[in-house]
């Protein structure tokens, strides 16, 4: 299967993830995504497949999850990384256009998921992105765990990881905070960061 959008993997890398997820071994994305598509002057139709029904066997838990609960844990035994893929913005809570409450969870990176893709907004070479990643994936000692919103551009990181060679299926693989920011500020008592300012 073959995943693709036009917001340079945002969407359709969360595709990748949920399909890699719950089983499915054999996705991939179109590098460039349908701007590269047309740049190409490739066909494309406007009209819309009939959906075929049939039966398909789901398998969940093929890639790595955290939910709250661990990321607090792993905050308090400092025994995870986390990785914030959204804009620098709304990491630093000087805009938030979705959610409640704008900042980010105490001693998180910013790593915008746009990182990862070259000027024509197709993903970086092997090599670029494992450079890229390095100073993150030498810290074995901590897992990884990717967020963002709502755990959708989260996963075009993890998409790129797996372009810079990371194996998901190795103990203690990078992994993904599903409700992401959206789910950790559903508690008043979770400490938030913005900007300068700490909120507890």
């Amino acid at each position: 299967m073959v995943a693709y959008d036009a917001s340079g993997g945002a969407v359709a890398a969360r595709l990748w993830w949920l399909l890699r997820w719950v089983g499915h071994e054999y996705v991939s994305l179109l590098d460039g995504g349908y701007p590269a598509w047309q740049a190409q002057k490739l066909p494309v139709v406007a009209d819309q497949p009939a959906l075929m029904q049939g039966g398909y066997p789901v398998r969940p838990g093929h890639m790595p999850v955290v939910n709250t609960a661990d990321v607090e844990q792993g905050l308090e035994d400092d025994s995870l990384v986390l990785v914030d893929a959204r804009e620098a913005e709304r990491f630093d809570g000087r805009a938030e256009p979705i959610d409640t409450l704008a900042g980010h969870i105490p001693g998180a990176r910013n790593r915008h998921f746009r990182i990862n893709l070259d000027a024509l907004g197709r993903f970086r070479a092997e090599a670029d992105l494992q450079e890229s990643f390095r100073h993150l994936l030498s810290d074995t000692d901590r897992q990884l765990v990717s967020m963002c919103g709502s755990g959708v551009t989260a996963c075009q990181n993890l998409f790129a990881m797996e372009l810079a060679g990371v194996d998901f299926t190795d103990a203690g693989a990078p992994a993904l905070y599903v409700g992401s920011w959206s789910e950790w500020i559903r508690s008043a008592g979770r400490p938030v960061e913005a900007l300068l300012e700490t909120i507890n």
